[in-house]
């Protein structure tokens, strides 16, 4: 099937068809999960470039992608730090909103590979003494991710007998 001007339509990638990405993703996808509980999991999808190529995006499970294709990498390391950085391209552009967000200062964050751990990175408060910092590894967001404090409803006035 042909999309505008005779170039393909993007395909949905099967499980295991590209397995250096199934971990990542799977990982980023718990991160979703844990930030964003309403929305389904993030998919892998393909642009079919010619018989023997095709560009893999991160997209959202209707099939949406924003961003850049993944490329192949050296490491694991570099792999989920790339699945991270075109999910959150994605998850940004699609959806409207910046993601992941950094519950204690409620800034987006950024997949950073700290020492060779793929980790999401807060740039920190705009106050001194407010330093930028390592929120959690990429895949661990459930760990620490506190849900927003509910705003406490205000007594009722009581009459005094």
């Amino acid at each position: 099937m042909s999309a505008f001007f005779g170039h393909p339509e993007p395909r949905l990638v099967l499980d295991g068809e590209y397995p250096c990405w199934d971990e990542p993703l799977a990982a980023v996808n718990r991160d979703l999960a844990a930030t964003l509980p309403d929305q389904r999991p993030l998919r892998l999808i393909a642009y079919p470039e010619s018989e023997d190529l095709e560009y893999v995006y991160v997209a959202l499970s209707k099939g949406e992608a924003h961003g850049n294709a993944l490329i192949p990498t050296e490491s694991a390391a570099e792999a989920l730090t790339a699945v991270a950085d075109a999910a959150q391209d994605t998850v940004s552009e699609r959806l409207w909103r910046a993601w992941p967000l950094c519950t204690v200062h409620d800034l987006g964050m950024h997949p950073r590979d700290i020492d060779g751990r793929p980790s999401w990175w807060c740039a920190g408060g705009s106050r001194p003494g407010d330093p930028a910092h390592l929120r959690a590894a990429i895949g661990e967001l459930d760990t620490v991710q506190q849900p927003r404090p509910t705003p406490r409803k205000r007594p009722k006035n009581r009459r005094l007998r």
